[in-house]
């Protein structure tokens, strides 16, 4: 039997940094998916606010070293990587000491957005790509959660179509009702940065104003199967999946492994040989 391989793509992950609903819900998930046979890899951002020693975070040497370019910047990407010795899992973590080593998230001690995080983001999901690649793997999924990871389909459908690692990849994209005010904003300057090198204007036009209706519709034009994991009956961006003809899984909660299983089956890849 073939197994499907699922990448996870999160900015935060139980028990490493705990946000929202989606800490727990990339905790559990991976696990459940593994217990069932999945092949999985998780991939996080290392936040200034993470313990590396309580959480025994270490570099992985033979995957640093790699340089990401992000508004005409080359910047280093550090790999490094924690276990979850009860669930047998592994989470890698990129990190990069201008973009991620704060002591704030997402916003300053004043609670503003931080004005880079578009770059944050941008760089995040460069180099999350680039890691797979690097690690030889190649996924049949990658389920992303949050906004911090929305430019990832557009790369992966654009850019990285024809690239052995991703040409038959699948895209998920959860939605989630997250911690957005109305003034927060990745600005127009997202996909432009985006479309320098990477996108076309045309696909980076896709993300619009960068506030967090745009992300997400942004990252659903290029997604194969959306999840609602919070968002209400009503919400503007269900009425645009269904405006758009996206799929969408119905899911009886954020613990319908069941569910997520029979999905993820469908995408399976090429035949494990014994």
């Amino acid at each position: 039997m073939a197994k499907t391989k699922i990448l996870f793509v999160t900015h935060e992950m139980s028990p490493f940094l705990e946000l929202s609903k989606i800490s727990e819900i990339t905790r559990q998930l991976p696990q459940a998916m593994q217990e069932r046979g999945f092949e999985i890899r998780i991939l996080m951002p290392r936040f200034g606010n993470i313990n590396e020693r309580r959480n025994r975070l270490h570099e992985v040497i033979r995957l640093s070293g790699m340089n990401i370019v992000v508004d005409g910047d080359d910047n280093p990407l550090i790999i490094k990587v924690a276990s979850l010795p009860a669930a047998r899992m592994q989470v890698y973590f990129l990190d990069n000491e201008d973009y991620f080593q704060r002591k704030k998230v997402f916003r300053d001690e004043n609670g503003k957005f931080f004005n880079d995080n578009n770059e944050r983001a941008l760089f995040f999901g460069k180099g999350a790509i680039e890691t797979v690649k690097k690690l030889g793997w190649a996924p049949d999924v990658i389920h992303c959660h949050g906004w911090f990871s929305s430019m990832i389909p557009a790369y992966i459908k654009n850019v990285y179509n024809d690239d052995p690692s991703f040409k038959d990849t699948k895209i998920i994209y959860s939605l989630y009702d997250e911690d957005f005010n109305a003034e927060d904003t990745l600005s127009e300057k997202f996909g432009a940065m985006a479309g320098q090198s990477d996108l076309s204007a045309e696909h980076a036009a896709r993300y619009g104003s960068g506030s967090y209706t745009d992300l997400y519709k942004g990252a659903l034009a290029f997604t194969d199967v959306a999840i609602n994991a919070g968002l209400p009956a009503d919400h503007e961006l269900l009425q645009h999946i269904a405006t758009e003809g996206i799929r969408l899984h119905a899911t009886e909660g954020d613990e319908d492994y069941e569910s997520f299983a029979t999905l993820y089956d469908e995408f399976v890849g090429e035949e494990v040989i014994a």
